[in-house]
This record gives C-alpha cells, structure tokens and sequence, in this order.
C-alpha cells in the first residue's frame, strides 16, 4: 500500500498490506459477489460516477482486463482501456510521457499491468495526488487483486482461511501469483508448500518466504486443504527450464486420477494450459473451483475500487 502526503490510497501489492484491510476487502468482496449471482437487476450504484478509470495493459490479459473494466462499469464510472500495441508507445514513448498524457485527461485512477517489477509504484511516485494506482500484475512480482479473489473462493468454501494447508505447484520462478497469495495466506497463518522443479523454483523460497519446499509431489495432494497450480509459461521454455513438457506433466501434472481420494480443492489463476498442468477432467472434475473463482473477479475488483475511493 503506497503511503503519500495525502489521504490517498492505492493498492500495490499484498505484502505491506494491512490484515484488517484484507478482511473487509474480502467481506466487501462477498457483497458484491451476492448482488452479481442475483437473479434481480443489480441496483443502481454511483460510488464512481463522474470518474474516470484508465486501465494501462502492457501485457495481454483476459480475465483481469475484463474483470476490471467491469467492475468499473458496475460501480457507474468510466473506462479507457489502453495497451501498447496501436499506441505512441509502440513508437517509443516513454512511461512516464504515456502516464503525464493520460493524467491531463483529468483521471482519477490508473489500472496498471507491467512486464516488469515496480511499475505500479513508480507510477504512483509520479502522478498527483488524487489519481490512485492499482497493480494489475508487475513482473514476477505481485498480482494483488488475484491473490485476493482466491482468498475469497477459498474462503467461501472452507469457511474460514485460518491455519489451512495449501500447496502451490508448478512455475513458482516466474509467478506474480505465487508471490501475492503467499503473502496473504500468510496473514491466516496458513502451511505453505512450494512444489515443482529446481528450474521452476524461486532462488531461496524457503528462506525469502518462510515456506516449505518440495522437488517432488509425494503425496501432497491428500495432505492439503488447497492447492494452486499454476501455469507454466510456455513463453519461458526458451530457457529450457526442463527437458520437456511431457516430463513437466509426468511429475507435477494434475489428473483426475492423482487427485482421486483428495479432499483438497483445486484453483488456477488461468489461462490453463490443458494437457500440461491439469488435465480437461481435473479442471472439471469434483475437485476444481476454477470456474467459482473466475466468477469472483468483477466481484473482487469491485472491492478494491470502493476501498480506494473510500
């Protein structure tokens, strides 16, 4: 959380963050998810109305994107929604030329999603005081808003986070998403295992994050309450982070059949790369929450823009 001079607030990561302000954004969170799953009309809210949002994507996103600009329109504001391709910055506009531009638009807040590490709060260093800055995802860094949309389908169907078992699988190295939901988890004092390859594995997670960490699945998946695997950046494989994916999948793939007899229940921040992660009857099956938590996220979004603007 970005503390200025001014009362305003933003909402760059999870790790600063105050408990207290996680239980009322997932509270608040389970409000708005209510109202959504309503068969009636939801009712008219103007918490926004008269501002202006600019969401900044210089990665591809889908479900945030989206999720956001709805969240934005719910609250009765207005949206623009920028990416790289098709702007000044393909020609080589700078950052900060790019936020200065939007900012004399007379915005009152900034979505940002980066490629890399700290752009949300260099951001927020560089803009007045009333424009509030949400991180979207920065680098391998953070991804707040997505660490709490899974808090809140985990709690939701476990009732409470405190002191649970969960285990985090896959390509630790490069997730914003691993990073965001061990830090929150941690505020409930839950038991964190980190599994997957050496490759794939965070330099020094167990000292960084004071977690536990595994090379091989054992039998993790029926010690656990949760689990969270992730998606393996196919992208990253220039590297060769491991001989193949068959060999990825053979060790850390999820199937039906491995989570048979599991009471754990299965999240997966997406886009799920079938057939290498999960398999189509593990992201379907009994175990998966994947579509509820997808249906968390205007929901969540929602949250975070009455708490800013609060």
């Amino acid at each position: 959380m970005q503390q200025t001079s001014s009362p305003r607030k933003d909402l760059l990561g999870i790790e600063h963050l105050p408990r207290e302000v996680i239980d009322h954004l997932l509270d608040r969170s389970d409000h708005y998810y209510e109202l959504l799953l309503s068969e009636h009309p939801i009712p008219q809210n103007d918490l926004l109305a008269g501002r202006t949002v600019a969401n900044l994507f210089f990665e591809n996103s889908t479900r945030t994107r989206f999720s956001f600009e709805l969240a934005e329109q719910r609250l009765g504001g207005q949206h623009i929604s920028f990416t790289s391709q098709g702007t000044s910055v393909s020609k080589g506009e700078s950052l900060l030329d790019t936020v200065k531009v939007l900012e004399a638009m007379k915005l009152d807040a900034i979505v940002v999603r980066h490629s890399s590490y700290g752009v949300p709060g260099f951001i927020a260093k560089h803009v007045a005081d009333h424009v509030h800055v949400i991180n979207a995802g920065d680098g391998a860094h953070e991804h707040p808003t997505q660490a709490l949309l899974d808090a809140a389908t985990m709690r939701m169907i476990m009732g409470t986070l405190e002191k649970k078992r969960v285990a985090i699988i896959g390509d630790i190295r490069h997730s914003r998403v691993a990073r965001s939901n061990i830090w929150l988890l941690q505020k409930y004092g839950c038991d964190i295992t980190l599994i997957g390859p050496d490759t794939l594995m965070a330099r020094h997670a167990a000292e960084v994050f004071g977690v536990k960490v595994q090379r091989e699945m054992g039998n993790i998946v029926h010690e656990v309450d949760m689990i969270i695997a992730l998606r393996v950046q196919l992208e990253r494989q220039a590297s060769a982070l491991f001989p193949t994916l068959e060999e990825f999948t053979s060790m850390y793939g999820l199937t039906a059949a491995r989570l048979a007899g599991s009471k754990a229940h299965l999240l997966h921040p997406g886009p799920v790369n079938i057939g290498v992660e999960l398999d189509f009857d593990a992201v379907y099956g009994e175990h998966s929450v994947i579509l509820r938590q997808v249906k968390r996220g205007v929901a969540v979004r929602m949250a975070v823009l009455e708490w800013v603007f609060s």
